[in-house]
């Protein structure tokens, strides 16, 4: 059955877009593809994938029989997701890029070129759902749990996503690979991308050392005592244990060490031994003012909140309080990240979230002010 509204699809070369793409061509729609050059890589010695990438997605769109383009978001990439993201490394945040990139590249500089090109709506392979109200749409967790990609969703508005169509939202990964082996599709067995998107399959600190460089300090346990050294606290997060380069410590016990804590002031990076130590746990966080996909009136009541992804929900309040909102889990959870999101939820709805401002823990606090740390309270 013909349908004449249009679809631009976000084919990427990988497995997930191209089933999108043909489930949406045997719906009926008209359906083109865009590939987006979002990186142009700039560093060395690094191993960059678009260039086969494109390829896959040529191969794919000549299976289906569906036009394919190149539009190239590298510099709005560069301005509106990257820069922020090397500053809220300086700033001692571990910030995630791939929400950035949804809301400003995918939903917002990709989502505008295509209705300008005459699209009705825009596709992606995500995994996630949305049930339309007149010119909004709300947003649900995919029906498979293990792929469920609503968390890096949040900041797109209700608006935005009425024109977005999820064609993977109801499927299991196990269904869409099957799909995409019945049709014979070259990228039926392609690996799926893991991590952030622009340091593709390069370790982390080898690519944003070509752009952040090295700003040293003294490694200290939590009494401050030092135990050795590192070369910038942008390359450590919250409850990190690989690559502290930490062996054996005469009088200590051999337990794993873990980051504690990352003070930019001084540059010193606090380990502690054990997961379970009393300075990894919060019983809540601040949180930047939220984006909620749609608006909301309440301020103050019961939800769900994810503080990373793949992380479990917990039960939490969250209250609105002067220039953001504190969140208090039911739980104490641990390594609560500053530069991190806390998404919130009810149910299976993604109602919206934010950028993590600071922990809330009584124990940090007595710790910090003890060895002369400041920390900041927004209540």
């Amino acid at each position: 059955m013909k349908n004449n509204k249009k679809v631009i699809v976000g084919i990427s070369g990988g497995v997930d877009s191209s089933v999108s793409a043909l489930l949406l061509k045997e719906a009926g729609f008209q359906v083109k593809g865009i590939f987006m050059k979002n990186w142009t890589n700039t560093a060395p010695n690094i191993e960059c994938t678009s260039e086969a990438d494109f390829k896959d997605a040529e191969k794919v769109c000549d299976q289906l029989d569906i036009p394919l383009h190149q539009a190239n978001f590298s510099g709005e990439y560069w301005e509106k997701v990257f820069e922020s993201f090397l500053s809220d490394h300086n700033k001692g945040l571990t910030p995630n890029p791939d929400i950035l990139c949804n809301k400003e590249i995918k939903f917002r500089a990709f989502l505008d070129y295509c209705i300008d090109s005459g699209a009705d709506y825009i596709a992606t392979g995500h995994y996630v759902r949305t049930e339309n109200m007149e010119e909004k749409s709300l947003l649900f967790r995919g029906r498979d749990s293990q792929k469920d990609q609503s968390y890096f969703l949040h900041q797109v508005t209700g608006e935005d996503l009425s024109k977005a169509l999820f064609p993977l939202g109801e499927l299991t990964k196990t269904q869409v690979r099957k799909i995409a082996e019945d049709n014979n599709l070259i990228t039926s067995n392609k690996k799926d991308s893991v991590g952030i998107c622009f340091i593709g399959k390069n370790k982390y600190n080898d690519f944003i050392s070509n752009f952040l460089g090295k700003d040293p300090g003294n490694i200290l346990d939590e009494s401050g005592l030092v135990l050795g050294s590192h070369n910038g606290l942008m390359y450590f997060t919250l409850g990190q244990r690989q690559g502290l380069g930490l062996g054996g410590i005469r009088g200590k016990e051999q337990d794993s060490w873990y980051v504690a804590h990352k003070d930019i002031e001084s540059k010193e990076l606090t380990v502690v031994q054990s997961n379970s130590h009393d300075l990894l746990y919060s019983e809540g966080c601040y949180v930047e003012d939220v984006h909620w996909i749609n608006p909301i009136e309440e301020n103050n009541f019961e939800c769900d909140v994810q503080i990373r992804y793949k992380s479990n929900p917990i039960k939490s309040r969250i209250q609105k309080i002067n220039g953001g909102y504190k969140i208090i889990f039911s739980i104490p959870q641990l390594a609560v990240t500053p530069g991190q999101s806390a998404v919130i939820y009810t149910g299976n709805q993604c109602l919206g979230g934010s950028v993590i401002r600071e922990r809330i823990s009584q124990d940090f606090y007595n710790w910090a002010t003890k060895r002369g740390y400041n920390y900041k309270t927004y209540e």
